[in-house]
């Protein structure tokens, strides 16, 4: 793959603050890169310079082959209607404009203004039946996917996403994930920065920043992601049987060097190893948390509703708990009435819907 985007010992001050400190990587054409983080290590800094909202103190950034540094505020103003989709947290629609009106917009600052293509755009994300409504009249997932289609509208190079699910309730979120998994599969270039580890996991790279600096560079397989669940179910386990999670035990999926995986786990943060034990960090134990949770519930589901025998369930739910998204649990939850174990007996924890339950 061609590559679009080079950042070059990029390096942001604000003052005497230093929000990015000589930041290198490069993105291919086509690629899904997540930015994450945590607050203030400079993800938004880095999105706003790779769309020339803000100016690099020193290094470069090149985007299809425009270096953005050295750009003016007209070349700036082109730059950013040719080249660049942006998808922020806060949608910024204008309020007395139509859905229609406000995808249109875009086009005005590129060209001249194309209706059909606008409405294409609109239908294209799920809106056709919404082109007369006004920001107010939408829900804010509605409001989202126009901000999508007015990202879209230029057929830009480069789509840049700034916690785009931050403002979104379970379902909207994934409604504009799928849109983003779509919007990969077609072949754009999409940058997002986000907390979410699922947003994380469904990118191709993950690229983790910490004050400032390129921490780490994350490329997982699905199988290694797999395989990361499987270790987290075992060591939960163990906690809910009150005993320790000794290395030794711990077993992966394959031929895969347990200690390996604990390893490249730990770089993530999502499990601590000390004296040959494993213990869960508060993200590892989220994370296992909502990995156990599927998986008692598709054995719940497959026993109660599918009567598959209990020979199989286990390994059934296995393949089932890796492709439910967060809604769908909670429909199925809801399905069988907010069940509190498994068909063993072992305690499935609760979720949002439970408490409404």
């Amino acid at each position: 793959m061609a590559t679009l985007v080079q950042v070059e010992q990029l390096t942001k001050e604000f003052g005497t603050v230093r929000a990015l400190a000589d930041v290198s990587f490069t993105v291919d054409a086509g690629e899904w890169i997540a930015i994450m983080g945590p607050s203030g290590s400079g993800k938004t800094t880095l999105i706003n310079i790779l769309g020339g909202l803000e100016m690099p103190t020193s290094g470069r950034v090149r985007v299809d082959g425009t270096d953005v540094g050295k750009l003016d505020e007209r070349q700036l103003t082109r730059y950013r209607a040719e080249k660049i989709g942006f998808v922020f947290q806060q949608f910024h629609l204008v309020p007395y404009l139509t859905t229609l009106e406000n995808v249109m917009l875009a086009q005005y600052f590129h060209s001249i203004t194309n209706e059909a293509e606008a409405a294409a755009a609109l239908r294209r994300v799920g809106l056709g039946d919404r082109m007369t409504h006004l920001p107010a009249q939408l829900s804010g997932g509605e409001q989202q996917r126009v901000a999508i289609a007015r990202a879209l509208i230029n057929q830009p190079k480069l789509i840049l996403a700034d916690e785009p699910t931050g403002n979104l309730d379970e379902a909207n979120e994934q409604i504009i994930v799928n849109l983003l998994r779509e919007l990969h599969a077609a072949g754009h270039t999409i940058l997002v920065v986000t907390h979410d580890p699922m947003i994380g996991r469904l990118a191709d790279r993950r690229i983790e920043l910490a004050h400032g600096r390129l921490a780490q560079i994350i490329v997982f397989s699905a199988e290694d992601e797999e395989r990361f669940d499987h270790l987290l179910e075992q060591i939960w386990i163990c906690g809910e049987e009150g005993i320790t999670a000794q290395v030794e035990r711990i077993r992966t999926l394959g031929s895969v060097d347990p200690v390996r995986t604990l390893g490249r786990m730990a770089d993530l943060r999502l499990v601590e190893v000390r004296d040959a034990e494993a213990r869960l960090t508060e993200h590892g134990s989220n994370r296992a948390r909502d990995v156990i949770r599927r998986h008692r519930l598709a054995e719940r589901l497959f026993t109660d509703t599918f009567a598959i025998p209990d020979s199989e369930v286990h390994s059934q739910a296995c393949k089932f708990e890796h492709i439910i998204s967060p809604e769908l649990d909670q429909k199925i939850c809801t399905f069988l009435g907010h069940p509190k174990t498994c068909p063993h007996g072992n305690p499935i924890p609760p979720g949002a819907c439970c408490a409404n339950g």
